[in-house]
């Protein structure tokens, strides 16, 4: 007699938080992965349903935990920001990450990237984007009704759900926000910092020399009332008419 076991419940399958790969091959790969997610962590900042990650394993159907990837960035609007161990769909309402970036490192071969795009595709990203940092190209996916179509041409692209612009124009690629500033990485915004509390200080030094040159100017106008008023009194003492003189 031959007995089947039963199936497991969802309560009993574990949902693995890695795969076993690194974030990054190269520190050009991870300068690019950490890039886009601060500079998309800090767009969305003000927005408390837009779910940012970088390296998260996403499991699209409940149940099956061995169907996964783990985007380099992906960008889930609808999704309450928050820590997670990984991003289990059926349980951020069914709702598919909308974003991915991939970051190309030279161990990629075009058979992951392949499939990769078919599992991006079948589980609904709208906008599906690979860019290869060391032969500088870019490469966009569009959802239409029909699936992902590539976007062509992709420079000077601007992304329907993020609102920022990619820029082949260069060396390298540049992408900018919305209000038209470039993404920048931690030491340049270190840097900018650094130079706009520098400016803050100065401008404040300077309000504050400012402040004491008129109240010290304050004070001698105070004291020459002080004196006037002390000699006046002195000339009425001595029975002269302060105001004949006038």
């Amino acid at each position: 007699m031959v007995t089947q076991l039963p199936l497991p419940t969802d309560t009993e399958i574990i949902y693995p938080e890695s795969d076993g790969q690194p974030m990054a091959d190269n520190t050009v790969q991870f300068r690019w992965i950490t890039v886009i997610y601060h500079n998309l962590a800090w767009l969305f900042a003000q927005e408390p349903n837009v779910f940012i990650a970088g390296d998260l394993l996403w499991y699209p159907v409940q149940g099956n935990n061995k169907l996964c990837q783990a985007p380099d960035v992906m960008v889930a609007f609808g999704v309450p920001k928050g820590d997670r161990g990984s991003y289990q769909q059926w349980q951020e309402n069914n709702i598919a990450p909308q974003v991915v970036f991939e970051i190309l490192s030279p161990n990629n071969t075009e058979k992951e990237m392949s499939r990769k795009l078919l599992f991006y595709d079948r589980y609904g990203v709208e906008e599906y984007y690979i860019y290869d940092p060391q032969k500088n190209k870019l490469t966009g996916w569009l959802r239409s009704e029909a699936g992902l179509d590539i976007i062509e041409p992709i420079n000077s692209w601007v992304s329907p759900r993020l609102g920022i612009r990619f820029d082949l124009s260069s060396d390298n690629l540049v992408l900018y926000r919305p209000d038209g500033q470039p993404f920048a990485d931690y030491l340049e915004a270190q840097q900018q910092l650094t130079t706009m509390t520098e400016q803050l200080e100065d401008v404040t030094e300077q309000l504050e020399q400012e402040r004491q040159a008129k109240q010290a100017a304050t004070e001698q106008l105070e004291q020459e009332r002080q004196r006037n008023q002390r000699l006046e009194q002195l000339l009425r003492e001595a029975g002269l008419n302060p105001d004949a003189n006038l």
